[in-house]
């Protein structure tokens, strides 16, 4: 296993992180612990997690399922840089969702009392609090369309002032060590920074962003913030869902819908794409994982195995090096936003 800094701080973790998103849902508590074995066994010490991870709404399955593996004990806790994240809502009254200091310590007690521990590696906000859900939000994650979740007259955004307040306590408390972002926008990694900065506080040492080879829209303005304010960068979805494993994944009737959709879309792409790891006698998988790796900025991407062999399968990425032949062939292949904002739109 390869091993590299979280972003600007001295936290040293897996250049793949396990992701857990299936577990609950998807994969067995029993299959659940064995792939968290196994990736304590191939050197993998970076767990990724969420309160709203899981099958059955606002109980935080996915934690449950992580925590009771933790306390199985054996010197699981010790060895693994554990994340989760808030933001979603966790129950149907009013404060339980967001980022105000009211539901930051809430759902953090929530976590800890879940993944049984006393405390938690890297504090991850799920969203910048936007005072409501999107319509996204809501389909994603299959949000009930209820008024009272955010009610027209609380709409809101939360301030960095209340919010770094609530996270600077747990911190203080030894209750969270490190604390990251997910899905912000460049100006929101700054902004939050700033506010941050002005504290004498770290703030964020990670973003958790959507990237990928067919997704490269965090290389306009998300990364370069990343790279100037130290964040390490936390690919999720680095197969997009399945577009570049080769093979279809899925294993449900929706997901499989929404996959053929994309590759009926993609389908030039997708045949250039195959024909390159053909040439280079590589797995489609491997090549979007190694692609992702090249990126000094990248930490490393979320892999969500729900098998052993897909965990094992993983590991080659991390011995491909791509010449800039290989490189070139897939900027082709799948180009990006054309670089970094503004040159990307502008002289």
């Amino acid at each position: 296993m390869q091993y590299t800094h979280l972003g600007r701080t001295g936290l040293v973790v897996s250049r793949l992180c396990l992701g857990t998103m299936n577990f609950g849902s998807r994969t067995s508590e029993k299959n659940a612990f064995a792939i968290m074995d196994n990736s304590l066994e191939l050197g993998i010490n970076f767990f990724d997690t969420a309160n709203a991870y899981g099958s059955r709404d606002f109980e935080g399955e996915t934690e449950q399922i992580v925590g009771r593996w933790l306390d199985q004990g054996g010197g699981r806790r010790d060895r693994i840089a554990l994340a989760t994240k808030l933001y979603l809502p966790t129950s149907h009254e009013p404060n339980d969702r967001g980022l105000s200091a009211y539901h930051i310590r809430k759902a953090c007690e929530d976590s800890l009392r879940r993944l049984q521990t006393d405390h938690i590696d890297l504090y991850q906000m799920h969203h910048i609090d936007r005072g409501e859900p999107s319509a996204n939000d809501k389909r994603y994650w299959n949000l009930p369309d209820r008024d009272f979740y955010w009610p027209s007259h609380l709409r809101r955004e939360i301030t960095w002032e209340e919010t770094w307040q609530a996270m600077e306590l747990l911190v203080q408390q030894g209750k969270v060590i490190y604390l990251g972002s997910s899905n912000f926008a460049g100006w929101h990694i700054a902004c939050a920074n700033e506010k941050a900065s002005a504290r004498n506080f770290l703030g964020l040492a990670s973003e958790q962003c959507l990237y990928n080879l067919k997704d490269r829209m965090a290389e306009m303005e998300v990364l370069p913030a990343c790279r100037a304010y130290g964040l390490g960068v936390i690919p999720w979805s680095p197969l997009a869902g399945g577009l570049l494993a080769g093979t279809p994944q899925g294993d449900n009737k929706g997901r499989r819908s929404r996959l053929s959709e994309e590759i009926d879309a993609n389908k030039s792409k997708l045949e250039a794409f195959e024909a390159l790891c053909r040439e280079l006698d590589e797995t489609e998988a491997d090549i979007a994982l190694a692609w992702l790796l090249h990126n000094p900025i990248v930490t490393g991407p979320i892999i969500g195995p729900r098998t052993i062999d897909q965990l094992k399968g993983s590991l080659r990425a991390l011995d491909l090096q791509l010449d800039e032949a290989t490189l070139a062939r897939l900027d082709e292949i799948w180009p990006g936003p054309g670089g970094e904002a503004p040159e990307a739109f502008a002289w």
